[in-house]
């Protein structure tokens, strides 16, 4: 079994509207709401591709169970922590003439401390039947940077592989816990290492920045694939993929197909040429 867990899920309402110009009135010609998060996004992927994986995280109100209903629909198991706030409505609106995309992200509920304490006893006793596990997306305000520190730790000594995709203080925090994997974009690399880099040889002194940092392997995603270092001690290399490029029609949701395709190959049992490459090819 994989566990991909959404701390801070959302309902992801998007609705493409021509010619959006702000701060006037338009009319829709097509709308979409599914539940989000990056954990569940991966999930879904993961059920695509006919791995077994279980959606967990927190979920509060109408919303949350909106989440969970849904989820069930698309034939995804779910296990989530019921909290008594209301999960978020993330907004986005696609322009289809000029291809752009504008975000409204809620920030999230604020969730009390016996409600993560009764997530991370839920996670505990889903690691007894897992190999991998995901930790993927934004912690819900108010939560300490450290929580995702503390499941990394928690899941580790179960002996479970993880694999950690955040952001900011909480992935810089999630990472000293030693994570088998991380797979930021350039962008998000540069955050994590504190200065800007250039492709080219530069990635893998990068790479090698953020395995100080403390994961035990780390990839970094491109455009035409990804870089990244694999192994331990004397077993650790670097590796290169590149891909043909291709057209791009969004780039939103591109980061959680690689991971998803990272997962299932890992799960598989492939070699890690191998699972980065599918990663790749789902991404791209």
């Amino acid at each position: 079994m994989i566990i991909s867990v959404t701390l801070n899920a959302a309902i992801d309402r998007t609705v493409a509207v021509p010619n959006f110009r702000q701060g006037h009135r338009h009319r829709s010609v097509e709308s979409r709401t599914v539940p989000g998060g990056k954990g569940i996004n991966v999930a879904r992927a993961l059920g695509l591709l006919g791995r077994p994986v279980i959606a967990t995280g927190l979920a509060g109100g109408a919303n949350g169970q909106r989440v969970i209903e849904q989820l069930g629909e698309e034939s995804i198991l779910t296990d989530f922590i019921r909290i008594s706030e209301e999960t978020r409505i993330n907004f986005a609106v696609i322009d289809p003439t000029s291809g752009e995309q504008t975000e409204i992200n809620e920030r999230g509920p604020t969730v009390r401390g016996d409600e993560l304490d009764n997530f991370i006893s839920r996670l505990d006793y889903l690691a007894g039947g897992a190999r991998l596990c995901v930790l993927a997306g934004s912690l819900p305000p108010g939560v300490d940077v450290d929580f995702y520190a503390r499941l990394v730790t928690t899941l580790r000594g179960r002996g479970i592989s993880v694999l950690l995709d955040a952001e900011g203080d909480a992935m810089s925090a999630g990472m000293r816990a030693g994570p088998h994997m991380i797979t930021p974009n350039q962008l998000e690399a540069e955050e994590l290492v504190g200065h800007e880099f250039e492709a080219g040889d530069e990635l893998f002194e990068v790479l090698s920045e953020l395995i100080e940092l403390g994961p035990a392997e780390a990839a970094i995603t491109l455009p035409n694939g990804c870089v990244a270092v694999v192994g331990e001690g004397p077993e650790r290399r670097t590796l290169e993929v590149t891909i043909d490029p291709l057209e791009p029609i969004s780039t939103v949701g591109s980061g959680d197909a690689f991971v998803a395709g990272y997962v299932a190959a890992s799960y598989d049992g492939w070699s890690p040429e191998r699972c980065l490459s599918y990663g790749s090819c789902l991404r791209g």
